[in-house]
């Protein structure tokens, strides 16, 4: 079996053709999502199907190699490097969260990034390809494992790591399925949050197919023109495209969707940004997060705590919907949105 096939209904709609029933299925889904037990002789060994099934119909599956971990000095977010098997380098986040024994984990859905936003050092690797469901989970995998060794466990997931993760959809929703798949440390769809720059085909196509999973829309800014600037190529859908279709996706699922604003010093937070940025919304159904830019190459900088409260007033003045600061950390070492880039790669320049 091809590892890549364990996407929960192909797995289990084709359980019959592999000599397997669905009830031995999702047994074995258990095991490798529970439990990480990742080989089919042990699946053998504790009765889930036998050893001759074990040994023609599955192989084992594959896994990425741990080779660092990061703890933030000031804050407990974690970093883990993790390394592919074409020698890549992927970063995931383990995210404390305020509730005591409880995170979140970040993942990564791709190495490197075409989107091109100017403040990210991911979209300045140089080597780009999507990461397979696998390879993803895999990331939860490890992250759970250091998670589990502490005494505690990850009841969030956020696909806000490395990559955008609507250019490599049917991997990233066949990852969030699995995730969600009924286990006993399965993670509540509603609490696996899929977050884009705006890509209007897909974020139609993810509220059409109905998923429970929480979308998240980046902005970078309020105009076509400063998108261009912040983020050009997403900038190539005209900004009222991408709130269409957010409102369409709020009006589905009737609730409010969630907007990320990078806020930059002098570029994005000026109160006109603020009046721009309620034109734009209007009357959509939103959750506004505000978050500093964290810019590894030092071009950008994080508003000061005067320009943050003037745009947060000119916000109440103008948007009246909710809106909070969301905290990025990690940011000593690396770990905060937009610095994640495979640290050690040798090829990696910022400039």
């Amino acid at each position: 079996m091809d590892p890549r096939n364990l996407e929960p209904h192909f797995f289990l709609s084709t359980s019959a053709s592999l000599g397997i029933s669905e009830t031995q299925g999702r047994r074995i889904l258990s095991e490798v999502l529970a439990r990480g037990s990742l080989s089919p002789s042990s699946w053998a060994e504790k009765g889930l199907l036998s050893k001759k099934i074990a040994e023609s119909q599955f192989s084992e599956l594959p896994r990425l190699q741990l080779e660092k971990v990061q703890v933030s000095q000031k804050d407990g977010f974690q970093k883990l490097l993790l390394r592919t098997h074409d020698g890549l380098g992927v970063e995931t986040v383990i995210i404390p969260l305020h509730k005591e024994g409880m995170n979140s984990v970040c993942l990564s859905s791709q190495i490197g990034c075409v989107m091109g936003c100017v403040f990210c050092a991911t979209a300045r690797m140089p080597t780009r390809r999507n990461l397979e469901a696998w390879e993803i989970i895999d990331q939860f995998q490890h992250a759970r494992e250091i998670v589990r060794a502490a005494g505690r466990r990850i009841s969030g997931a956020v696909f806000m790591g490395m990559g955008e993760p609507f250019l490599n959809y049917e991997q990233v929703i066949t990852a969030a399925r699995l995730l969600s798949f009924p286990t006993a440390d399965a993670i509540s769809s509603k609490a696996i949050t899929i977050s884009t720059v705006g890509h209007v085909q897909e974020i139609r196509r993810f509220t059409d197919e109905g998923h429970n999973f929480r979308l998240s829309i980046s902005l970078g800014a309020a105009t076509d023109e400063k998108r261009k600037l912040l983020v050009p190529v997403a900038a190539r859908t005209p900004i009222q495209e991408v709130m269409q279709a957010a409102k369409r996706h709020a009006l589905a699922r009737k609730d409010r969707i969630n907007l990320s604003y990078v806020c930059i010093s002098g570029m994005n937070v000026g109160a006109d940004d603020a009046e721009e940025l309620a034109k734009v919304i209007g009357d959509t159904p939103v959750r506004l997060d505000l978050i500093d830019v964290t810019d590894a190459s030092g071009r950008f900088q994080a508003p000061t705590e005067a320009e943050m409260k003037s745009f947060r007033d000119a916000l109440t003045r103008h948007l009246r919907q909710p809106v909070a600061r969301r905290y990025s950390g990690g940011a000593d070492i690396q770990a905060a949105c937009g610095t994640l880039a495979g640290e050690d790669l040798p090829s990696l320049t910022i400039s």
